[in-house]
């Protein structure tokens, strides 16, 4: 496998780029060119470019700059001078040394158009208020922020001491989860570029859903890529994308989960791209993705902020989510970056010990490289194929670029959650509050197991409830382990 100073790379959307010539922005072709200039933007460095096939035919591709901000070096400028220094992103599209376009030349206008559209509408009175009356009307919000006080009960110490325990209800929006926030968003920015056809991809199947169901309220033909694998487990969800008009595709490739749908998605958007509007559900890929998926899901944490101050006059001192690609994390997390008193940790998928390749930890186990079109923390090739976790929306080899930096600069913390862990957090909400959360979700639950023991008595904790679970099929409810092997209908991906 090829690497980036012995860590691994995957260029944007796996084979096909065998055949296509990168843009300047991460230059190269399928030969090997050494020396050549990329250009990103008002930057340019040289890098040494080869490209390997890995036995599952993905593409990886190995650079080398000249110049590169070691994680040692931001992390004491940010000791001196604190976060708000770092534009998040920068000129570049890049979250310190992370981030950028890794992209083939066919994208590169596409995206500078998207992301110059998006900068000159965005901010607009007429936008946002048709945003802000959908997100209210169509979507429900804002959502409640709940004392969960039986929840906050059961990890109170023998002297009485503890945690006070919220929940930030994203699960009460339309479709379920935090997903719809930003696909009507991007649903509003394509109809303003023209742009008739959606595609998407999917995990768990949420963001499905959520995309089928503002194409379907704006007449935008939708087509979204699940793995097979996926597809077997979320049956329910692959049935209302159905209904909702969409198009669902299955993938094969690979291990048929959702970095190989988010690998077929962006083939069908490179050959589609004068026509189709690409709606990536998390804050991964090529900028400007990551900035703008975190912008509309940062309404989560706006909404926190206001609701804390009118809940108990103050700041929460610490904020959890679970983490995949990332987007409902960044959209609790972003409001408070710059708050360094508030505490940030996100939860990734752990599966069935990060001891064994069968887990999605890239944070916790994971290298540089770039997938998907973004130099992000990454697994390498043989954790691509061995990674695994119980709720399909955290079954992703990659994570957005703003995380990798939060986590390198000190300012964000992610730890792993077994599968083992998340169930018995799931069990636990469900029978204390009445609240049947997602799988992922779960996820962060099952961390205040270990934060509990060690706060100080009062400590506001608000986590995530990025989505719920609506229908289970067979399942025995003294047996938690026994939920993998019976269908289960999970909502919220990463």
């Amino acid at each position: 496998m090829a690497t980036l100073n012995n860590l691994p790379i995957q260029c944007c959307g796996g084979r096909v780029w065998t055949r296509a010539k990168f843009s300047s922005r991460a230059a190269g072709t399928e030969s090997s060119w050494v020396g050549v200039q990329e250009s990103c933007r008002a930057r340019t460095r040289k890098i040494e470019l080869t490209f390997a096939k890995n036995t599952s035919g993905l593409v990886f591709c190995k650079l080398i700059p000249s110049e590169r901000v070691s994680a040692l070096e931001i992390r004491e400028r940010t000791a001196t001078t604190g976060v708000k220094e770092f534009q998040r992103p920068d000129s570049l599209g890049r979250f310190g040394q992370f981030g950028g376009q890794y992209v083939p030349e066919r994208l590169e206008k596409a995206l500078m158009d998207f992301e110059k559209l998006y900068n000159s509408v965005v901010t607009t009175y007429e936008f946002q208020a048709e945003l802000n009356g959908l997100l209210k009307d169509f979507v429900g919000r804002e959502t409640p922020l709940y004392f969960a006080e039986r929840l906050t009960e059961h990890y109170k110490r023998a002297d009485g001491t503890g945690a006070q325990i919220y929940l930030k209800r994203e699960d009460l929006n339309h479709t379920g989860a935090h997903k719809i926030n930003n696909t009507l968003g991007q649903a509003l920015l394509a109809k303003i570029m023209g742009k008739k056809r959606i595609v998407a991809e999917t995990g768990a199947g949420q963001h499905g859903v959520a995309t089928a169901t503002v194409c379907a309220r704006f007449g935008l033909e939708c087509v979204i890529y699940m793995g097979a694998t996926d597809i077997e487990r979320q049956a329910l969800n692959v049935f209302r994308m159905q209904l909702l008009g969409a198009t669902v595709r299955p993938v094969h490739s690979g291990t048929a989960t959702l970095r190989d749908a988010v690998n077929e998605a962006i083939m069908d958007w490179v050959d589609n791209v004068d026509t189709t509007h690409y709606i990536l559900g998390s804050v991964c890929g090529p900028h400007p993705f990551p900035m703008v998926v975190r912008d509309f899901q940062s309404i989560i944490g706006r909404e926190t902020r206001k609701q804390a101050l009118e809940k108990w006059g103050g700041k929460p001192d610490i904020l959890m989510a679970c983490c995949g690609g990332g987007s409902n994390a960044m959209g609790l997390f972003h409001e408070f970056v710059d708050d360094e008193e508030v505490r940030l940790i996100g939860l990734e998928a752990g599966g069935e010990g990060t001891d064994t390749p069968r887990h999605a930890a890239t944070l916790s186990m994971g290298h540089i490289g770039v997938l998907h079109g973004s130099l992000s923390y990454m697994l390498d090739d043989g954790e691509l194929f061995g990674r695994h976790s119980i709720s399909a929306g955290l079954d992703y080899p990659g994570v957005g670029p703003e995380h990798s930096f939060l986590k390198d600069i000190g300012r964000a913390e992610y730890y792993s959650i077994t599968d083992a862990e998340a169930l018995a957090a799931f069990q636990l909400l469900s029978r204390l509050e009445g609240i049947i959360p997602a799988l992922e979700t779960a996820h962060a639950l099952a961390y205040l197991e270990k934060l509990c023991p060690t706060v100080v008595d009062g400590t506001k904790v608000v986590i995530n409830c990025s989505g719920r679970v609506e229908s289970l099929h067979r399942w025995r409810a003294d047996d938690a382990n026994a939920l993998e092997e019976h269908m289960y209908i999970s909502y919220s991906p990463y």
